[in-house]
């Protein structure tokens, strides 16, 4: 298969097949200082037997378990394709059979690896990856999703023969040895792997083809020396300032000056420069104006010509400050970046001062406030030095739950999700909104699973839980202020978190003795942009006082160790202690209660047989009840179990009473009090025993002396007390009123609407006509009912 690919090949666990390939372009794309590699996922649903849904039943664009997978592709092999190799790499992967039991995505990532191994394409090593789970206490290697789901562990792990590349992974509170031991077992798994791919690749006839190792490009040697003599203590400088703003204007600078010296582009624009200046110096001579030597006469502003500190030269047209040699801008650019991370680099190492002053292990200040935006469920403001996050969450009933529609998923609903934006505001840029990036769908799921492990069951808070995330400034690791903010935002909305969650990015630098080390790793704690970029690692840890629960970690070099990981998890964990003490000083605090513009939910349980009372034909019934009541949303689970949510308490027992009605259970012999007169008939009167629910009061049970006509006794609108005498095969009720009256000795008083027909309770409140509260013409209210406990806290005022 794919014989005209750089590399194609088929991977298969149990009957799930992946089929991967990669391709690169012939000639040489446009010069760039980033690895040009672009990775595609896709799973096909006729992989499972099933059909696209929508017109067009096809795929379409990616979906975000699409994209998140692509994602986990791209983070162990971008840094693995040889540096100066321009020609654009694509990986393509398509799910083309599915068994319901092996996950595709870490053996995706196989199916990747082993492509370019195959291919042309040079590469450092070979990649493979893994997941790990933990069934019962033990550590199991790709795991089926029959074990994944008692697992307390979602391990995926990338790597070499001998070194790990990425990591990224869930779990339920674990403590970070156990997270070392599970990445030391999927480790092991990729290094059995890798060298089974590499002895196919070299021992089978047919496969694997020689590298274009003559396709890559290395930047002069003399360049990096160049740079560092042109502009090594002015870049030294810029990164000693503090504020990210005035930093990057400054490196922006130095970037500037260099283009413009080493480039042809930049000689260009200085040569017209210095002709520009001849002709404004000859002008000047002609008609008689003294100007200062070194200025050029702007008219009435004089402007001074500083030299670029490269070349010499004096007086017109000598072109003073072109050098003798022009750089590729790409290999300017890549060289000026290795200049920068190492005198970041040998500051650190030396001084054990950052870019902002901090030392490796010091934390960004933290400010954060909760309910600051007055009518939404639940908010907070995160703010880590220069990055901040504003959270919002919103509570709402099963109908707001995110629907998930694609092969692999094990569920068809998410009732918490959290949603991540970055404006390009948030940098002070200005750029595309409105739509997704990559990134943002990354981020947002990191974030959201760090947070799910510390959520409520259903049955404890019936709610779905929506979290949005906007950054609105950024300086590193927005993604773990976003779990911060999500964190106090959901308490703020009265979401009763089992405990709080914080989240902190930790960098690394290797090599120290290149820096003036003793090459010992610098492991850096919250980590800013700029150490992400230049670092060789951005290890993302969340997770409680009690434990971690999400954790992410992409390398910028070829693999760390074991022993290099157990030292920033360590760290990781002494910074997220302290970011969850600076939490619990949050001004003001979370309310820790339900706002009052939050939904209201009360569950009901129902006989299981009597359901479809409530739905009724076409779902007639449970519509009305809706429409009428005002309730936002009834769900029905099965069981009988129903949930009921409202924005008001009116509403909810409305809706209640009503549901109540249809699936009571009679008992002969029960006495039901001021049942309202519905229908009055020759016969008779129909009175509703509860909301939706009518029987029949014959005419000779209404009154214990013999009526004529039913209207002599009863009209529309008055309440009888009424007992139930049968229930005949059909479930039809006979109810007398008459006995109510024998039973407690009152006198029947014929009214047409002017007398009672039942008596107040004493102990219900009357109204101006002596009439209980609620009741019809002279009836009598229904006694107090218990109210059955709410299943969500009490709502709060704002």
């Amino acid at each position: 298969m794919g014989r005209q690919a750089n590399g194609a090949v088929t991977v298969t666990d149990g009957e799930t097949v992946l089929y991967c390939t990669v391709c690169a372009s012939e000639e040489e794309s446009e010069p760039s200082d980033f690895v040009p590699l672009s990775v595609n996922y896709q799973e096909r649903f006729s992989a499972g037997g099933r059909t696209s849904g929508g017109y067009f039943k096809r795929e379409g664009r990616p979906k975000d378990h699409e994209i998140l997978v692509s994602r986990l592709i791209d983070r162990p092999l971008r840094p693995m394709v040889a540096k100066g190799f321009n020609h654009e790499v694509q990986v393509l992967s398509w799910l083309l059979s599915y068994d319901g039991e092996h996950s595709p995505d870490a053996l995706a990532i196989t199916a990747a690896g082993a492509a370019l191994a195959v291919s042309d394409i040079p590469l450092a090593g070979i990649v493979a990856g893994v997941r790990v789970g933990m069934v019962n206490g033990a550590l199991v290697v790709n795991p089926t999703n029959e074990q994944l789901k008692g697992s307390q562990l979602d391990l995926v792990v990338a790597g070499t023969t001998d070194s790990v590349l990425m990591i990224e992974g869930y779990c339920n509170l674990l403590s970070e040895e156990q997270l070392l031991e599970a990445v030391q077992a999927g480790q092991q798994a990729i290094s059995a792997i890798c060298h089974g791919l590499h002895k196919w690749t070299r021992e089978v006839e047919g496969v694997g083809k020689p590298k274009r190792t003559a396709a890559i490009h290395s930047p002069p040697p003399d360049l990096l020396a160049r740079l560092e003599a042109l502009v090594g203590a002015d870049l030294e400088g810029a990164l000693r300032i503090e504020a990210k703003k005035q930093r990057g204007a400054a490196m922006k600078a130095v970037e500037e000056r260099v283009l413009g010296a080493l480039t042809e582009e930049g000689q260009a624009a200085l040569r017209k420069a210095a002709t520009e200046e001849d002709e404004e110096a000859e002008l000047a001579e002609e008609e008689g104006i003294v100007v200062p030597p070194g200025d050029v006469d702007e008219g009435e502003v004089h402007v001074k010509v500083t030299g670029t500190g490269v070349g010499t030269g004096t007086g017109k047209g000598k072109q003073a400050h072109v050098v003798e040699v022009a750089y590729d801008v790409v290999d300017v650019k890549k060289q000026l970046k290795e200049l920068t991370s190492r005198i970041m680099r040998r500051i650190v190492v030396t001084e054990g001062r950052r870019s902002d002053g901090r030392g490796p292990s010091d934390i960004r200040p933290i400010e954060s406030a909760c309910g600051i935006l007055p009518r939404v469920h639940g908010s907070a403001l995160f703010t880590r030095g220069e990055t901040q996050a504003l959270a919002v969450a919103t509570l709402g009933g099963e109908d707001s739950a995110q629907r998930l529609d694609h092969l692999t998923a094990t569920t068809e609903f998410k009732r918490f999700y959290l949603q991540y934006t970055f404006p390009p505001s948030s940098v002070g840029e200005t750029g595309r909104a409105g739509f997704t990036s990559r990134r943002e769908v990354g981020h947002g799921a990191l974030a959201e699973r760090s947070l799910e492990p510390v959520l409520p069951d259903a049955t404890a808070f019936p709610y779905t839980v929506r979290v949005e995330s906007t950054i609105t400034e950024s300086n590193g690791s927005s993604s773990m202020a976003s779990v911060c903010g999500g964190c106090l935002a959901m308490l703020d909305a009265g979401v009763p978190l089992h405990s709080p969650v914080a989240g902190v990015a930790m960098g690394l630098i290797l090599r120290t003795e290149e820096a003036g080390g003793d090459g010992t790793p610098v492991i850096l704690t919250d980590i800013l942009g700029s150490e992400d970029a230049l670092g060789d690692m951005d290890f993302k840890v969340a997770g409680s006082a009690q434990g971690v629960t999400a954790f992410q970690m992409d390398i910028k070099v070829q693999g760390i160790t074991i022993d290099v990981m157990r030292t920033a998890l360590a760290r990781a964990k002494e910074g997220r202690l302290h970011i969850l003490g600076e939490m619990a000083k949050s001004q003001p605090p979370p309310s820790n209660s339900l706002s009052q513009y939050a939904p209201r939910c009360e569950s009901l349980q129902v006989d299981p047989e009597k359901v479809n009372l409530v739905i009724g034909s076409g779902g007639k019934t449970i519509k009305s009840i809706i429409e009428e009541s005002g309730v936002d949303s009834i769900n029905i689970e099965d069981g009988g179990q129903l949930r009921i949510y409202a924005r008001s308490e009116q509403a909810l027992e409305l809706a209640k009473a009503r549901i109540e009605g249809l699936t009571m259970v009679p008992e002969v012999g029960a006495i039901y009090r001021n049942c309202v007169v519905k229908t009055v008939v020759p016969y008779g009167a129909f009175v509703e025993l509860k909301p939706g629910k009518e029987a029949l009061v014959h005419i000779s049970e209404l009154s214990t002396v013999r009526l004529n006509k039913s209207e002599d006794f009863v009209a529309v609108g008055d309440t009888l007390d009424v007992k139930i005498l049968e229930i005949n095969a059909r479930g039809q009720l006979r109810l007398s009123h008459k006995a109510v009256l024998l039973e407690e000795g009152r006198e029947p008083m014929p009214t047409n609407g002017t007398s009672a027909a039942s008596t107040s309770s004493p102990d219900e409140p009357v109204g101006e006509k002596g009439n209980a509260v609620g009741a019809g013409k002279g009836g009598s209210a229904l006694p107090r009912v218990a109210k059955p406990a709410s299943l969500v806290p009490k709502p709060r005022g704002r």
